[in-house]
């Protein structure tokens, strides 16, 4: 902090010059760091240890006084950051605990809350709920700009794999220009389908499209925060379609707004986040303009679309907080279901 400080009160005086040589150095130096600390926290989850390894400290003087950027107090990091060329700045930025694969809030379209927090959180949602695997084949439906893949990047072994699919492609388009590259086993592809609220101008109508995989090819698909934004046509064909892609006893795990007893008096009480007052052909909507801005559904009639489909639901039902419970383990209701047969 002391450094900090010092090059802060100088740095109307100090002029840097940085030449190409070091600038291979700086990008070299950052990737071994995000390399080293990403098998390390890869390798601390599998095996379960709680202890962090802190990664390998980039070497030279040069180096570690421009990171101070990113740990000195607001006003010292500005006037660091006056320090560094145009050019190198984004060496520095939009990071997480030396993650360079967090995307800038500029990009995310994946509604509130922090980004890595959640992410981790569902991580052990999947495990402990739905006994995801390292060596299991994943299907994320509608995976945003990385949220719950990027943490899965330390737990899914290359025996394994993972599968994202979305309809907003400037995610897709950033997850795989960061995330891909250096997990080959992640793989992300932009389906074009319609959503009023997400993808107006999309080609395909979520009610008529075919995942693109093969039969019985998943062991875990899931999805959050998709059918809060679905209609019931759309629901329910993504549903025979989960069921389609999984493999005999594979799981799914899937988000839901549920309209409950307890959840239909909270709002009633007005002490629900989500106003779900405007009753349509089939579900509940806070915008009868926008539906698909947010969509809940009856509990009785959100358990009928699994038996219906082919997946059997495993009770209990993980309620959320959204309607302003006081006991809860997420944001949103959480349902998982099973596909018959042995694994």
């Amino acid at each position: 902090t002391q450094a900090a400080a010092s090059l802060g009160q100088r740095a109307g005086k100090v002029k840097v010059t940085l030449d190409a040589a070091l600038v291979d150095k700086l990008r070299k130096t950052r990737d071994d760091t995000d390399a080293t600390s990403t098998n390390t926290r890869r390798t601390s989850l599998r095996s379960g240890s709680s202890t962090a390894i802190p990664p390998r400290a980039p070497d030279g003087g040069t180096i570690a006084a421009l990171h101070l950027c990113s740990r000195a107090p607001q006003g010292f990091s500005m006037r660091l950051k006056k320090l560094i060329p145009k050019i190198l700045r984004p060496l520095f930025e939009e990071r997480d605990d030396g993650n360079d694969m967090i995307p800038p809030k500029s990009l995310s379209f994946v509604g509130k809350g922090d980004f890595v927090k959640i992410g981790r959180e569902f991580r052990r949602h999947f495990i402990e709920l739905a006994q995801l695997r390292p060596e299991h084949r994943v299907l994320d439906v509608g995976c945003g700009i990385g949220r719950m893949a990027i943490p899965l990047t330390e737990f899914i072994t290359p025996a394994g794999g993972y599968w994202g699919f979305d309809i907003v492609k400037k995610g897709i388009d950033w997850c795989q220009e960061r995330i891909t590259p250096k997990f080959p086993n992640f793989q992300f592809r932009h389906s074009d389908v319609y959503n009023k609220h997400y993808n107006p101008g999309g080609s395909e109508h979520a009610c008529d499209y075919r995942f693109p995989f093969e039969d019985d090819f998943f062991d875990f698909v899931f999805l959050t925060s998709v059918f809060t934004h679905m209609v019931p046509a759309d629901l329910e064909n993504y549903l025979k379609e989960i069921t389609r892609v999984l493999k005999p006893g594979g799981r799914c795990l899937i988000t839901f707004l549920l309209i409950y007893e307890d959840s239909a008096g909270l709002i009633r009480a007005g002490k629900s986040d989500l106003d779900f007052v405007h009753e349509m052909d089939g579900y509940f909507t806070t915008k009868p303009a926008d539906p698909e801005a947010a969509i809940a559904y009856d509990e009785a009639a959100a358990l009928s679309f699994f038996d219906k489909c082919g997946l059997t639901v495993e009770l209990p039902v993980r309620y959320g907080s959204w309607c302003g419970r006081n006991t809860f383990l997420s944001y949103q209701d959480i349902l998982i279901a099973g596909k018959p047969g042995a694994a």
